[in-house]
């Protein structure tokens, strides 16, 4: 069935800042799902905590939204419960760096087939701009108000280095390559990463839209890049300091769902998982 941009709106009008990145985003997302035409009814977003949290009101189909830094666990359980859902888990740099970051790794090695989104502005907005884990060295904010001392995680180095099968970059100013990115994110078969440069224009007055303009290098127009290396897309991280836009990498890999043992290709939710008096009882003798 064909599907439009309207079909993934809903009647929620959104709070977000005039010109925060999360607008283009949400637009992004919304773009993918019609290109790809998903079924909003089969389609779940995860979010959590922060102003990425509330894409899944904004986004037509199922929702769930999670505790601070929790999407991925849940977005995990409703995948593994229902196969045949596309599963998209959604938040911030904060929730997925900070909060998150141990479920963020053990996720891409896990696996399962999930698309990861995170708004990445460099600072928590909705708690009034902190420094968050993306924070460049030096950052003035109202927790380091001398300029934060940490160096910042780099979540893309990461991934590549614990073996992430599809990672991408895009930015809020280019809202149709964010689109196109998802979509190659959301059709492999496999954890992905989509970090998307969200610009915050309330609370983060350095890492702005004309800071990226600037900055920002655009893998799809260097004819000699190999989003297949992953040897290469770690050096060109980094060479750039990962300021730059595209498909980073993707390789074949095989989602967790696929090699579970006893794992039937009918999903959880449709088997009768009742089981008959004596086998359970048998079961138990077992442990007795």
């Amino acid at each position: 069935m064909a599907r439009t941009v309207a079909d993934f709106r809903t009647n929620n009008k959104p709070w977000w800042c005039p010109g925060c990145g999360d607008f283009a985003v949400m637009t992004a997302l919304q773009k993918a799902a019609a290109k790809l035409g998903l079924d909003p009814e089969k389609v779940v977003v995860v979010s959590g905590i922060g102003c990425s949290g509330k894409l899944s009101d904004y986004f037509n189909s199922y929702g769930f939204h999670s505790m601070h830094g929790r999407t991925l666990p849940a977005a995990t359980g409703i995948k593994l419960a229902n196969r045949d859902l596309t599963v998209i888990a959604a938040g911030g740099d904060g929730d997925g760096y900070g909060i998150g970051l141990n479920h963020f790794l053990h996720s891409i090695r896990r696996n399962v087939d999930i698309t990861y989104l995170v708004m990445d502005n460099h600072i928590y907005g909705l708690t009034k701009g902190q420094f968050s884990p993306t924070s460049d060295p030096g950052h003035k904010t109202v927790t380091s108000p001398e300029g934060t001392l940490d160096a910042p995680v780099q979540p893309i180095t990461m991934a590549l280095a614990t073996g992430i099968g599809y990672v991408a970059q895009g930015f809020s100013g280019d809202p149709n390559q964010m689109a196109d990115l998802i979509v190659g994110a959301i059709e492999h078969k496999g954890f992905s990463l989509v970090n998307l440069i969200s610009p915050c224009v309330t609370f983060n007055k350095v890492n702005t839209y004309d800071y990226y303009k600037e900055n920002l290098i655009n893998l799809a127009v260097d004819e000699k890049y190999d989003s297949s290396n992953r040897g290469i897309a770690l050096q060109k991280m980094m060479e750039t300091n990962e300021l730059v836009t595209g498909l980073i990498y993707k390789g074949e890999s095989t989602p967790l769902e696929d090699t579970l043992p006893g794992y039937d290709n009918n999903p959880l939710v449709k088997q009768d998982l009742n089981i008959e008096s004596d086998r359970w009882f048998k079961a138990m003798q077992k442990f007795a």
